[in-house]
């Protein structure tokens, strides 16, 4: 097994090219639209935003997540990594590259659990990035804990009839499609008695209501909604998968969502650290550079060896799932889970302080990178939640102690190594 960091040459010149064309003509998207990422393009923002979108198309970048059958490029998941840094740095670009959340994850279980008819009907859409999704599954009062889920659908001739409230449900005001989690057994454990249904926007029953905004979102931001689903009737086809999938769908979509979301926050990081770097140099206080402060010095070299590990993590996990070892990558998708918030926590709260009061207005990112820190602490499963899991997957590859003492304390050692090569050495 070889291990190599490098990337073939051209490979690398897309590399370049995305570095460029994201700094030069997306970056500035942020200024002119800020916070209208995930609103239905306009006249006023397809004049510019289509030409970028077909610009990715003809460099064969357009949807880098997906297989060449679905429309996508299929460079796996180290390369989708190395392509998800950069677009991580500016919210604008995953739109103009196709592969926004949360709709790369919907458009992956679709592709993977959905009918021809399914992917049809939804995920020409989704690919050509003329319209959004939603993805339904938080309950307001499980939270992430499926065990608890109260929203159910019922069989009722050839229909499904769901019923339930569903929140924090991302995008619902602009989706044109909701993929929702059901019960549809209640006399079986979660893992077989929840299935997923796709809903056209618009059903009858369907309804938005309310829609809530992070703290620091513009106020036109699409948002998360709280969801009635009032005796929704979809025809028996709307099903996802099979009856009982719906856990296996759901872990499926959020396991590719975690690991999207940390490679993005690479971009995210590494953004602030170059922020931080060029202001300590550039801002002079008390007779010389806060490059020259020791204190200012240590914010740079943590920030940095926050950013390194948690990168290599991330690139990890892509190699493992690209090994084909998805069931090995969980506890490094976990891993990355966890580090996405907090590094970009620490590194956002450092830069922010460097920068003074600066840090802290609309002029600069520097609290929209904060924040996303504290949202990927809570989004596709809290912290803690992750902590947990991580941990059960770890303790599941040691056995208890023989014994009364930790086989590495050195009596014990002592014992065995002389049982061991105990008459070659002298007593």
């Amino acid at each position: 097994m070889a291990w190599d960091f490098s990337t073939e040459p051209e490979f690398e010149k897309k590399l370049e090219w995305i570095r460029e064309f994201v700094r030069e003509e997306v970056e500035p998207l942020e200024v002119l639209f800020p916070g209208c990422e995930f609103l239905p393009l306009n006249d006023e923002r397809r004049r510019i935003v289509d030409p970028l979108k077909q610009q990715v198309r003809d460099n064969g970048l357009w949807a880098p997540h997906l297989g060449p059958e679905l429309g996508g490029q299929g460079f796996g998941a180290v390369k989708l990594t190395l392509i998800n840094e950069i677009l991580g740095r500016s919210p604008w670009a995953p739109i103009v590259f196709g592969t926004q959340a949360p709709d790369t994850g919907n458009a992956e279980i679709i592709a993977r659990f959905g009918t021809q008819e399914q992917k049809d009907r939804y995920l020409a859409g989704l690919l050509s990035g003329e319209i959004f999704s939603c993805f339904s599954m938080t309950e307001p009062q499980g939270g992430a804990d499926p065990r608890v889920f109260t929203t159910r659908a019922v069989r009722d001739g050839d229909d499904w009839v769901i019923t339930g409230r569903k929140y924090f449900s991302s995008n619902a005001s602009v989706a044109s499609f909701f993929i929702v989690v059901a019960i549809t057994d209640p006399d079986v454990p979660v893992h077989t008695g929840a299935s997923t249904f796709l809903i056209p926007a618009g059903t009858e029953g369907l309804v938005l209501e309310a829609n809530h905004h992070l703290v620091g979102a513009d106020p036109h931001e699409p948002g998360h909604s709280l969801v009635h689903y009032d005796g929704v009737r979809v025809p028996s086809d709307a099903l996802l998968g099979e009856p009982g999938q719906g856990f296996l769908i759901l872990q499926t979509r959020l396991a590719g969502g975690r690991l999207h979301h940390a490679m993005r926050s690479i971009g995210m990081a590494q953004r602030a650290v170059e922020m931080m770097s060029r202001r300590a140099k550039s801002r002079f206080t008390q007779g010389s550079s806060l490059a020259d402060k020791q204190l200012v010095q240590e914010f740079v070299a943590d920030s940095y060896t926050e950013l390194i590990p948690f990168r290599l993590t991330v690139l990890h996990a892509a190699w493992l799932i690209d090994s084909g070892d998805e069931r090995a990558a969980r506890a490094e998708i976990a891993a990355c889970k966890i580090l996405a918030s907090q590094v970009l926590k620490s590194i956002a709260l450092r830069a922010i302080q460097v920068h003074g009061a600066l840090g802290l207005t609309d002029q600069l990112p520097l609290v929209n990178v904060l924040l996303g820190g504290i949202a990927l602490g809570l989004a596709d499963g809290p912290t803690e939640a992750h902590k947990v899991n991580l941990a059960r997957m770890l303790l599941k590859g040691y056995d208890a102690e023989d014994g009364d003492w930790p086989s590495e304390m050195l009596d014990v050692r002592r014992a065995a190594a002389r049982a061991k090569y105990g008459e070659l050495v002298e007593q």
